[in-house]
């Protein structure tokens, strides 16, 4: 058993590494050993015992809590800090203090800045569009900025009357209707938090062989901080083979329409990246409407939010969409279901583990052990093909049970 490192930007993963888990809240007790036995049964399965997964439970939520009064104990951020790659299961939020959200503490603990959500579709699955088959996006979302920084302030408070009163005087701001019971919140968003997830977003298509990178923001609003994300983002795409849509448009305006749409397919035909940038809310339709036109899609925190969630929905849920949270600078990840801790069928057995399971194949694409990843994706597909799934999905099957048709699979 050896630890993970990061070694001269290069992750570096021994055969045994020891992975630690979070079992999560809810219906994390039931999805949780599901993955795991059918991680141990791909590794096995690729590898033939050469390669193996040290699973290490460490504490976080309701069961952290309960056991030694926190919600996030030191040893856990301890083993975090050392062993880098880490999953976990859904996690509830205190109530009435504490934190106010232990997975933003997590990512911005550990700086996990890209927030990344594939969302794909698997045949089978009931969706409430008509063609679900053409989605297959890659979200990556900033997650350490914006208005999730938590730099907010209560209405009516010392603080926020305080921060209105300078905005007021030293700034002649007149714009706050209500100055004197405003709440007032902070969205901070800088060119180092923006460059680094746009970058991350164009290595991750270049390492998957695609050609577009569409930048998503409410820059028309919010000129300074959206509208910097955009700037930002097209000064990261000079610095890679791309086609933008300046290129596009100038061309157009010079030749016609034709003479820039053969201009920008000739671009993407010689490998170039096809880059440009969409309105938030205008987005939010097109990926209705034309969501074959998108790829890779990288935008600020509360956008990635929106948009990963309808995503998700075009394709049957959040309950089968998968999720990591990412520094790819050092090499930390948390890998995780994106849905809630569904306490009313909690230990009931009947949880559907698919958001966990393709968590796990993110993983294990990240150490590198890509064919593990792909029993596992693979034998998902086939068993929700073949109607083998859980109720959620239309199905009969408990999660064990789930489970063990996946593994029948491989």
């Amino acid at each position: 058993m050896a630890k993970i490192q990061m070694i001269d930007g290069q992750l570096q993963v021994p055969n045994m590494p020891k992975i630690p888990y979070m079992t999560g809240d809810g219906v994390g007790i039931d999805i949780m050993p599901a993955m795991i036995e059918i991680v141990d049964t791909a590794v096995y399965k690729a590898y033939k015992g050469e390669r193996k997964m040290i699973w290490t439970e460490v504490l976080a939520g309701e069961k952290a809590f309960d056991e030694t009064g926190d919600y996030l104990p030191e040893a856990t951020l301890t083993a975090l800090t050392e062993n880098l790659i880490a999953i976990k299961g859904p996690l509830m939020t205190p109530i009435a203090g504490g934190f106010r959200s232990l997975n933003v503490t997590l990512r911005q603990k550990f700086d996990l800045f890209a927030n990344v959500r594939p969302v794909i579709y698997f045949t089978g699955v009931d969706s409430p569009v008509k063609h679900p088959e053409k989605v297959n996006m890659t979200i990556f979302r900033e997650n350490t900025e914006d208005i999730y920084a938590g730099i907010e302030f209560e209405s009516e408070s010392t603080e926020a009357l305080r921060l209105i009163e300078i905005l007021k005087t030293d700034f002649g701001i007149k714009k706050i209707r209500f100055d004197k019971t405003s709440a007032i919140g902070i969205k901070p968003v800088s060119p180092e938090g923006t460059k680094r997830l746009v970058r991350a977003a164009f290595d991750h298509a270049i390492a998957n062989g695609q050609n577009r990178l569409t930048l998503v923001h409410k820059g028309n609003i919010m000129k300074f901080t959206e509208g910097g994300f955009k700037k930002w983002g097209y000064e990261v795409a000079s610095d890679y083979p791309t086609f933008t849509v300046n290129a596009f448009n100038s061309i157009k305006a010079r030749q016609g329409i034709e003479a820039a749409k053969a201009a920008k397919d000739q671009a993407m035909a010689d490998g170039k990246i096809y880059v440009d940038d969409a309105i938030a809310d205008n987005f939010l339709q097109q990926i209705l409407l034309n969501p074959s036109d998108y790829q890779v899609v990288a935008t600020l925190n509360l956008n990635g939010d929106y948009i990963s969630d309808a995503l998700a929905a075009q394709v049957g849920g959040i309950g089968i969409s998968p999720g990591a949270n990412i520094n790819f600078i050092t090499g930390h990840a948390i890998f995780e279901a994106t849905h809630g801790t569904a306490p009313d069928i909690a230990g009931l057995g009947v949880a559907n583990p698919s958001s966990l399971i393709l968590s796990s194949v993110m993983m294990l694409d990240f150490m590198g052990w890509h064919e593990a990843g792909k029993l596992v994706k693979k034998a998902l597909a086939t068993a929700i093909a073949d109607g083998q799934t859980t109720q959620d999905l239309g199905g009969n099957l408990t999660t064990v049970a789930f489970m063990r048709a996946m593994i029948g699979k491989m």
